[in-house]
């Protein structure tokens, strides 16, 4: 079976250098010409080019509908439910260090269905699972809508902006994380759609959730329109609407005198009066009385 094999990988060789979109180059064409595809003495074999030739692979092919041609010049095939087809990156030393997957069924049959492509890269030398390549970005497919995940990643915008755009709400979520990748969010930031002209319309929410995901109020919005703040009301009618019984100031203050420092509107209390600021370093007071 191995001689058959390798015939087969050398007729696959001999058949790539015949290719007319195929063509390798070097330092010189006459090199590549003369150059042969050798066995990979990496892990699991295959066919290995000489050492700093490289593929180049054109095509004019448009796409064809009823063939559904992509235009693809490297196409990857699984034939088996669980295989996982790949493009892995090695070091100096053949070890794998990071991959693009695609699979189709988990390696464990009572796990749920993987469904998707993924970018993998090794963890740290030093820790649990030192040098194992670990999924760091997956694309599910067989859906309409791909909820993309990311896993024991950071993400940064170093430069630039982070945009979410949808002519409907535009939502960022914090949730917490289920067996089988089930997500259930607690909050939600939310920019409600419906921008109907002169600023009205796509206000901004902090939405809270129950323990089931489902959202209950908005714990605080803002109006796109005035600039209100409403807490605990999603249409504030001032500058701070506060749907509630009461506010909480929770430490006093006493100023020093009626012209102790002070901008206008600022409001302190103590155990005998509330202090209001009506002027620029202009206090007044009224006293606080038992019923």
């Amino acid at each position: 079976m191995k001689l058959v094999k390798w015939i087969s990988l050398t007729l696959l060789a001999a058949s790539l250098s015949l290719l007319g979109g195929c063509q390798l180059f070097g330092a010189a064409q006459s090199s590549s010409a003369n150059s042969s595809f050798t066995k990979s003495s990496l892990p699991g074999g295959g066919l290995a080019l000489p050492e700093n030739e490289r593929i180049h692979l054109s095509t004019d092919k448009q796409w064809i509908a009823a063939e559904g041609h992509l235009s693809d010049l490297i196409r990857l095939q699984w034939t088996a439910a669980q295989a996982k087809p790949a493009i892995a990156w090695a070091d100096e030393k053949g070890v794998d260090k990071t991959a693009i997957i695609s699979h189709d069924k988990a390696n464990n049959p009572e796990q749920h269905d993987h469904k998707h492509i993924s970018i993998e890269t090794t963890m740290s030398p030093t820790g649990k699972h030192k040098d194992e390549l670990f999924t760091r970005f997956e694309i599910p497919y067989d859906t309409d809508v791909a909820d993309i995940r990311t896993h024991s990643s950071n993400f940064n915008v170093m430069d630039g902006i982070l945009r979410v755009a949808s002519k409907e709400d535009k939502v960022i979520q914090f949730a917490k994380n289920d067996t089988n990748n089930v997500i259930t969010p607690v909050w939600s930031l939310r920019a409600s759609s419906g921008e109907q002209g002169g600023n009205t319309g796509a206000d901004f929410h902090i939405t809270r959730h129950d323990d089931q995901g489902k959202a209950m109020d908005s714990a605080v919005t803002v109006s796109r329109q005035k600039g209100n703040v409403g807490i605990g009301t999603a249409e504030p009618e001032s500058k701070l609407d506060v749907n509630g019984d009461r506010i909480r100031i929770r430490n006093s203050n006493t100023p020093e005198s009626a012209h102790a420092p002070g901008k206008v509107g600022d409001i302190v209390w103590d155990n005998n009066y509330i202090y209001i600021c009506v002027a620029k370093d202009t206090w007044k007071r009224t006293e606080l009385k038992s019923w």
